[in-house]
């Protein structure tokens, strides 16, 4: 089976960005996203502090962990002001965005049931080309995630480098040292 393009991300507004954010911002980079209640336990007590390790662990590399609050029950106590407070008392740094409500009182919110998500937590990983490779609802095993994660950084990794100009050929390296190829360095200046 051929991983599809994953649906994009409705939010009503963003948290923890100067900017709303959509999947396209991603390009080029493996997306871990957390689907979140902040009055769901299981949210509390292990998806929030895994994307927490996830987003420190692997700083630095092509990598983004995003935030979704998706509330499909007691709306009324999970608003903004209240998730704000929510992030900043549970130190959450990565961007976080509200899911958008349902249509015509759909209390299922746009981007839940777009992934067509069972509930919360729920963690989506998707691919550096933007496609969705694996969706987990409840607790995810930190082995499993981590090694998955590491797929996709790898798969990312190749796929840069299939669009990189070629190493430099025998004939290039002589006498304990490799000629660049002058069209190369004209291609790509310094300066």
């Amino acid at each position: 089976m051929k991983p599809e393009a994953a649906p994009e991300w409705r939010t009503s507004a963003w948290l923890n960005t100067p900017e709303p954010l959509s999947l396209g911002h991603f390009r080029g980079r493996v997306v871990l996203l957390h689907a979140f209640q902040m009055l769901c336990p299981g949210c509390v007590a292990h998806g929030i502090p895994q994307a927490q390790r996830v987003a420190k662990l692997f700083e630095g590399v092509p990598l983004a962990v995003v935030g979704l609050h998706t509330v499909f029950e007691h709306h009324a106590a999970m608003g903004p002001e209240s998730l704000r407070a929510f992030l900043y008392e549970y130190r959450v740094t990565f961007p976080v965005g509200i899911d958008a409500p349902g249509p015509d009182g759909d209390p299922i919110p746009c981007t839940m049931r777009a992934y067509a998500m069972q509930g919360t937590p729920t963690a989506i990983l998707i691919d550096a080309q933007g496609r969705l490779r694996r969706q987990v609802f409840g607790v995810y095993d930190d082995l499993l995630l981590g090694a998955e994660i590491g797929t996709l950084l790898a798969e990312a990794g190749q796929q840069r480098l299939d669009t990189t100009p070629e190493a430099p050929t025998a004939e290039r390296c002589a006498d304990g040292r490799c000629e660049v190829d002058a069209a190369a360095v004209e291609r790509h200046p310094l300066s």
